[in-house]
């Protein structure tokens, strides 16, 4: 049964992520899980005034499928990676105040919370080392692309081996930002630089992103062509404040799969 005797047993809707040999990569959506109100299906996010026991419920659905405990981050939109080297010791608490997750080992998977933000997930599969990044707009123009990219490389990755593909967030032609901003960022990031599909400044984050990723020599790097902002399967910060709501998050999940997922 559900927590507190509300949805009976629930499954996830995945997108699944083809980042080569020996690697299980995928972004969730809101289909199954307990949430409920604004946070309807699948919220990942202890950060948003859901019920964290259905958050929990949710993690725990999330990390059946993908076939280990999943480690998370309390994300502080900087450019801080860090190496996981244990297991998380619960559901709920983050592994460490961070914005990108890699790790080496194959009995723990990586997570990272969107809801507009790009969610970005690497592998190296030769070497064993993957990683999840979250990059919102401030988080790109502090490195967090290149902190994650040079934490793998300590780890043995090599750049030109490195799969990477960029998750469902905000869209170039939905991102309306004053102008004096789309010129701070496009100053450090001019594939940031955009215009929404009215004619007014914008920001392009995943392209952005993909830009980063290829001056960092990432060459295999792939997009989800979902906007968060007109996709209901996804969470979206900036469509439900346009409602005055709150919503949950939803997430990019990367391991290494040695073993084969639980059944």
């Amino acid at each position: 049964m559900a927590a507190g005797g509300g949805r009976p047993e629930s499954s996830v809707a995945l997108l699944a992520i083809d980042l080569g040999v020996g690697v299980r990569a995928a972004f969730t959506t809101r289909g199954g899980g307990f949430s409920t109100g604004p946070w309807d299906g699948l919220d990942l996010a202890v950060h948003v005034g859901d019920d964290p026991v259905a958050v929990a419920r949710n993690r725990s659905l999330v990390e059946h499928s993908i076939g280990a405990p999943i480690a998370w981050a309390d994300q502080a939109h900087g450019a801080d990676a860090f190496v996981v080297t244990t297991p998380p010791a619960d559901l709920l608490s983050p592994v460490a105040r961070a914005d990108a997750l890699v790790t080496g080992l194959d009995d723990v998977a990586l997570g990272v919370l969107v809801a507009d933000c790009v969610p970005v997930l690497l592998a190296d599969a030769t070497a064993g080392v993957v990683a999840a990044i979250h990059a919102g707009r401030r988080g790109l123009v502090a490195g967090v692309v290149q902190s994650a990219v040079a934490a793998m490389r300590d780890l043995g990755a090599a750049p030109d081996r490195i799969r990477s593909t960029i998750g469902p967030s905000v869209c170039g032609a939905c991102y309306e930002v004053p102008a004096e901003m789309c010129d701070e960022v496009s100053r450090l990031v001019p594939a940031a630089r955009a215009e929404t599909s009215w004619g007014t400044p914008s920001l392009d984050l995943p392209g952005a992103v993909a830009a980063v990723l290829g001056a960092c020599g990432v060459r295999g790097v792939q997009r989800v062509e979902a906007c968060t902002m007109t996709d209901p399967r996804f969470y979206s910060h900036r469509r439900s404040a346009h409602h005055a709501e709150p919503t949950g998050r939803f997430a990019g999940v990367i391991r290494l799969a040695g073993v084969s997922p639980r059944s």
